[in-house]
């Protein structure tokens, strides 16, 4: 019995970090229906930093978590502005070669600045907590109600204030809101910024349990994009929902049944779940 409480803390935590990521690419979908592949890229670059901002500048976990928040999400913003806004006109997939493009870009480069060495993210959270058996980590009680707090704001921020109506009009029909008088232009701008500022988040509340290297975005997107299909592309719900059946299913998974097809899993369970509901669980009438 402790066992399985113990992992289902450990796949909410996982599930935690999945939804922030992949609430993060599922607006940019549902708004601009631009499957972004630099999404990992920017949850990489959150991690660094982070890292960077508490290693150089001697800054408090808190502090470099909001200038990482700023700092990816005006990158995503320039991703925007320089790269998808020119390409609204054109076929579907040069957003496509261009997000890939970005993604080995900024790899390359995050490569450049710190190097290809696997780093470690300390914080004044490592503290071991046990209770009735199980084992808690501070930082792993913090992801999940930091993960839950940012979710429930930006539930807060779509549904009650004028920007966040307009950010689901556009979502549902980006012409008539256009028409309507809606600037679409900084729509799109505001949600790859809010984009960008939840896998910087992601980023820094999950690194100090995992490592902080160029490659640390591959699998996380690679499975965000499995909880937004599972999900129903562009469905914000879907993406929390997602993100939390996935965490579950992997960290049951590794104890019952091997830890070697952990991600494995994530596969099957897609496959399983499209071939009942094709459309993905909260399909785009489900906003």
């Amino acid at each position: 019995m402790e066992l399985l409480v113990q992992q289902l803390f450990n796949g909410l935590t996982v599930g935690s970090v999945y939804s922030l990521v992949a609430l993060g690419l599922t607006l940019v979908y549902g708004i601009l229906h631009i499957p972004n592949f630099a999404h990992g890229a920017l949850y990489m670059l959150g991690g660094y930093v982070t890292l960077t901002m508490m290693l150089l500048w001697g800054l408090n976990y808190w502090l470099a978590i909001v200038i990482s928040i700023l700092v990816i999400g005006l990158l995503g913003v320039l991703m925007e502005r320089l790269v998808f806004h020119p390409l609204r006109k054109a076929p579907p997939i040069h957003d496509k070669i261009a997000a890939i493009g970005i993604l080995l870009f900024l790899e390359a480069l995050a490569q450049l600045i710190w190097g290809a060495d696997y780093r470690t993210m300390s914080t004044p959270y490592g503290q071991v907590i046990n209770i009735f058996g199980i084992t808690f980590t501070m930082q792993r009680i913090l992801i999940n109600v930091g993960a839950i707090f940012v979710m429930v704001m930006l539930y807060l921020f779509l549904k009650k204030t004028f920007v966040g109506s307009a950010i689901i009009a556009m979502s549902q029909n980006r012409e008539g809101a256009h028409l309507v008088g809606i600037n679409t232009n900084k729509v799109a701008m505001l949600t790859f910024m809010i984009s960008g500022g939840l896998a910087a988040i992601a980023a820094s509340l999950s690194a100090p349990i995992n490592l902080v290297f160029p490659g640390m975005g591959h699998l996380v997107v690679l499975k965000a994009f499995v909880i937004i299909i599972l999900g129903g592309m562009g469905s914000i719900p879907g993406a929390i929902v997602g993100g939390y059946i996935l965490g579950f299913t992997e960290s049951l998974g590794a104890t019952y049944i091997s830890n070697d097809y952990k991600d494995l899993i994530a596969f099957l369970l897609l496959v399983i779940i499209l071939s009942i509901k094709p459309q993905g669980l909260f399909a785009k009438g489900g906003h």
